[in-house]
């Protein structure tokens, strides 16, 4: 029998008698004290007139998070607004940097920059796909593009697995363009 490692423990159920805006507010605590204990500096601009929740401090730069939050799937995938409260106002790069997805019953977060969404008003996520093949897939856990800023050095200091540095499981959109080609052969 094949042995394996500790199993990942389950998010503790979260309760459907939250309101929207509660589920929210215990997405954006699940992602500062993810962030931080990850080694980046957080913090949360006062009100809510910004289109971003966050800002995540990576060496020099400062990148604006927006996170958002899924706690039930539909048609095998979970599905996200890129956009605010109005649909037809997407998110672009004037507004945020980083959309944060987070899976609430899988404990899973999509890491993913503006430019791959600015156009859409949703997108969606299939963690518990066997086909690993969603255009969105290699944003899991990539927490690496808020650590190695494209204008900038890696901040060693952050405790995160580099994605760019695996064995061709992921590539990282912002490498040089020598490794574009084989970012458009996963997606």
């Amino acid at each position: 029998m094949k042995k394996s490692g500790p199993a990942k423990p389950k998010p503790a159920k979260t309760s459907s008698r939250l309101t929207t805006k509660r589920r929210g507010e215990v997405a954006e605590a699940a992602f500062l004290h993810k962030a931080a204990r990850l080694g980046f500096t957080v913090a949360k601009p006062w009100g809510e007139s910004d289109r971003f929740d966050f800002l995540v401090q990576s060496g020099s730069r400062c990148w604006r998070v927006q996170v958002k939050s899924a706690y039930t799937k539909s048609d095998w995938g979970y599905g996200f607004h890129a956009c605010g409260n109005v649909q037809s106002q997407t998110y672009t790069r004037d507004d945020i940097d980083f959309l944060v997805a987070y899976i609430v019953p899988e404990d899973v977060w999509y890491v993913v920059p503006i430019e791959v969404f600015e156009t859409r008003t949703a997108i969606k996520f299939f963690p518990t796909s066997k086909r690993r093949m969603s255009r969105f897939e290699k944003y899991r856990e990539a927490w690496c593009l808020m650590a190695c800023p494209k204008d900038g050095e890696c901040r060693l200091e952050i405790s995160v697995e580099r994605l760019c540095e695996g064995e061709g499981k992921y590539v990282c959109p912002r490498a040089p363009k020598a490794d574009s080609s084989s970012l458009r052969s996963s997606e």
